[in-house]
């Protein structure tokens, strides 16, 4: 299978590191049910990612707003996504249909496998503190959130049956170099909670708001050692926080809801085909310049992503000439913000690649705690990026299709949703 992540290296699995996962939990309180899916994937193209989701729906008699799917970005899984800023590449393939379709239906068994599994139990919030996985990629001093949300689901007689993860990192320790298909230090997050609390413990793992966030300033080599490294450590921190619930923390009664709303995003200003290509001319003189001084691995590769991004940028001025954006966008008219109500806490599900200081943002403004996932129900085509990013241009900013007003606009809808589901719950 052609791997998905990286550009400009045709990329075909040579074996299995661990196998990508279609994780499912199941919440139902006698009234009301959910069911929250994570995919080991890059992303999904909003189309399927809601053909998917239809699916569940039909088959657990479920709203669409309460089943919620997200990737969890790994760049070493299988391609399931056509990236626009790709599509002239000739070592990227495009999705197998075939394999698409068997992600729908490990996807529908997953959540029905989970559905049928129930048995009565008691929820618990938690959050743990995550240093030393990673931080802002862009600037090691630039604001990251360390904060991870931990969903605790115990059985009558105390025993750990799942727990849902929330963390904002971008899943690259691996790089181009490798070609195993894995979920990179994710897996190992995985594996450190099931041989502490049991093999059959569910982990739902969920990527935050992390489009500026990656493991690149805090590894000493893309390696499945340094991989393991990090996510054990991970995974031993989460850990500690868990076992410290008590039974007063944990409820067997929690109000279960959810909702999505249709928004719209405005789009980016593309420069012309002439403008990308001098950009682009500038941006790989400046990356031979710090390869030939001798840079920090972490800056020159940082330089590097630079270039990727202008060439992204060059790639969509021509699709922007061509109308084939507008018509990719036609298809795609607008995007979904879904918000989950489990217990006292919600969880905010945003389509794309938001910089954590969205996320946070979320986070404070909002009437109770909340944490917030990424690219749930498909990708944006890249980045939602702050102001500041956009001035300073860079990778994420030279390939996204959205403006930085995007963002603001995600975060009062999710806002405003979080306050009508607390009231509504309160009533």
């Amino acid at each position: 299978m052609p791997l998905s992540g990286y550009p400009h290296v045709r990329r075909i699995s040579t074996g299995i590191h661990d196998p990508v996962l279609s994780s499912a939990l199941y919440l139902e309180n006698g009234s009301q049910a959910l069911v929250l899916i994570a995919l080991d994937l890059l992303a999904l193209d909003p189309l399927d990612a809601r053909s998917m989701r239809a699916a569940v729906a039909q088959r657990l008699s479920l709203p669409e707003q309460c089943v919620f799917i997200n990737c969890t970005h790994t760049h070493s899984a299988p391609a399931t996504d056509r990236v626009l800023v790709w599509q002239a590449d000739p070592s990227i393939s495009p999705p197998d249909p075939a394999y698409l379709q068997w992600v729908r239906e490990r996807v529908v068994e997953s959540a029905v496998r989970a559905a049928a599994g129930t048995r009565p139990a008691q929820l618990a919030w938690c959050a743990a503190q995550i240093q030393g996985v990673g931080g802002n990629r862009l600037d090691p001093a630039g604001l990251t959130d360390p904060e991870a949300g931990i969903l605790a689901i115990r059985g009558d007689d105390g025993k750990l049956l799942a727990l849902a993860v929330i963390y904002g990192m971008h899943p690259t320790v691996l790089h181009e170099d490798s070609t195993l298909i894995s979920s990179d230090f994710p897996h190992y997050v995985r594996q450190e909670l099931r041989e502490r609390f049991g093999s059959s413990l569910t982990v739902v793992y969920q990527n935050g708001a992390s489009g500026n966030q990656s493991p690149r300033h805090c590894t000493r080599g893309n390696t499945f050692a340094e991989a393991e490294q990090l996510g054990r450590a991970m995974g031993r921190r989460i850990a500690f926080v868990v076992e410290k619930l008590t039974a007063k923390d944990c409820t067997a009664e929690a109000p279960l809801d959810g909702v999505a709303r249709a928004v719209k995003l405005p789009r980016r200003a593309i420069p012309q085909v002439r403008e990308a290509e001098q950009q682009l001319e500038r941006c790989r003189a400046h990356y031979e310049t710090l390869k030939s001084q001798g840079q920090p691995s972490a800056v020159v590769r940082t330089a590097e992503c630079v270039v990727f991004g202008a060439e992204g940028t060059l790639a969509i001025s021509r699709l922007e000439e061509s109308g084939e954006i507008q018509k990719y966008l036609d298809r795609r008219p607008s995007i979904e913000v879904q918000v989950m109500r489990i217990g006292d806490i919600c969880v905010a599900g945003l389509q794309g690649e938001l910089f954590a200081e969205y996320g946070v943002q979320i986070k404070r403004g909002a009437s109770g705690r909340m944490f917030v996932v990424t690219l749930v129900n498909g990708d944006l085509q890249g980045y939602i990026v702050t102001p500041e990013a956009a001035a300073q241009g860079g990778y994420e900013a030279m390939t996204a299709l959205f403006s930085p007003e995007s963002g603001d606009i995600m975060v009062k809808a999710v806002l405003e949703i979080e306050r009508a589901l607390v009231e509504r719950n309160h009533s």
